[in-house]
């Protein structure tokens, strides 16, 4: 077992009721799992790449105590935006308070704004649609088709990017995932501004969508990735809720159910971090027993939801995990 350090001895000495003990709970039934031999998904939903969770997640990815991620279009971009235009982005930290026509002002300077923190829509966005344009473009003179994420560790790995670089590389997760290749599955990755441009260029008539692969092929990978590294059993740890998280834990029932494979295991364990509370219908803030009725998880799967901001807690799990 990893020799636990400062901030560990802190969280195990302080955060011992309601959804801090959860915390403690969730990140040893994490570090369980992995001592195990069983295997771990993340999802990342909401802004967790803008959030900068790449300062502890890159470091959970290359001390392999994270073995696929699913996370949306949005987090796998704002990872790189994030390394070659940290400089530009600009914090409003008075954001609740601002009027419609001080909204309108951030458009007009190309500041895009999630919550407190501005993306610079020409550092950021345009400065990586020139590189990944050519990336696509030459994949598809060469018949060559490729997922999202694939084409963005061959942007990263490939060294275009590195005149820009704003943040210690070792930030990254993206980078840090691009190194080992690690599986990522990006459900709706259409929904993202990398999607919308490459939809531009395929309307404009300048790419082929066949380039792109597609959604469907993200779950059949995902599928043949689970079946093939199951044995031990594999983990779901869940940031937010959406499609990030609902995609890749359906795969369970879709093997078991659809495909008639019914010696497929459940997941091993599952935890959601979300301040999304249960309401009617809503998958966010679903309790995760109503995961057993759907088939993706066993009455004996150990479960935990903390219901907290995840910029605050996933960081202090992964340093949990890490024995920081």
């Amino acid at each position: 077992m990893t020799t636990k350090g400062p901030i560990s001895n802190f969280i195990e000495h302080h955060y011992l009721h309601f959804n801090a003990a959860a915390l403690v709970d969730a990140a040893k039934g994490y570090e369980a799992q992995l001592n195990s031999g069983a295997k771990m998904l993340v999802s990342l939903a909401g802004a967790m790449s803008t959030a900068e969770l790449g300062k502890s997640f890159s470091e959970m990815i290359r001390q392999d105590k994270v073995q696929i991620i699913s996370c949306t279009g949005a987090n796998l971009e704002e990872d790189i935006m994030n390394l070659v235009a940290h400089s530009h982005y600009k914090r409003v930290p008075n954001y609740r308070d601002l009027t419609p026509q001080e909204e309108w002002g951030l458009l007009e300077k190309g500041l895009n704004r999630v919550t407190d923190t501005c993306i610079p829509e020409e550092e950021a966005f345009r400065r990586l649609q020139e590189h990944i344009f050519k990336i696509w473009k030459e994949a598809e003179a060469n018949g060559e088709r490729y997922f999202p994420h694939e084409y963005m560790y061959k942007m990263l790995l490939s060294g275009v990017l590195e005149q820009y670089y704003e943040i210690d590389l070792k930030d990254s997760w993206m980078y840090a995932a691009a190194e080992k290749n690690l599986p990522i599955v990006v459900p709706g990755w259409e929904d993202s501004t990398m999607g919308n441009i490459f939809a531009s260029y395929v309307l404009k008539g300048e790419l082929k969508a066949s380039t792109m692969k597609s959604g469907i092929e993200y779950m059949t990978f995902l599928a043949d990735w689970y079946t093939d590294n199951s044995t031990n059993g594999i983990g779901f740890f869940q940031i937010g809720g959406g499609i990030a998280g609902d995609f890749p834990i359906c795969v369970v029932p879709m093997l078991y159910q659809d495909m008639e494979r019914t010696d497929t295991p459940f997941w091993s364990y599952f935890c959601q971090i979300s301040d999304s509370t249960t309401s009617y219908g809503s998958y966010s803030g679903a309790v995760p027993n109503e995961k057993i009725t759907w088939g993706k998880l066993d009455i004996d799967t150990p479960k935990f939801i903390v219901e907290s901001d995840a910029t605050i807690v996933a960081p202090l799990i992964f340093a949990y995990i890490l024995g920081m």
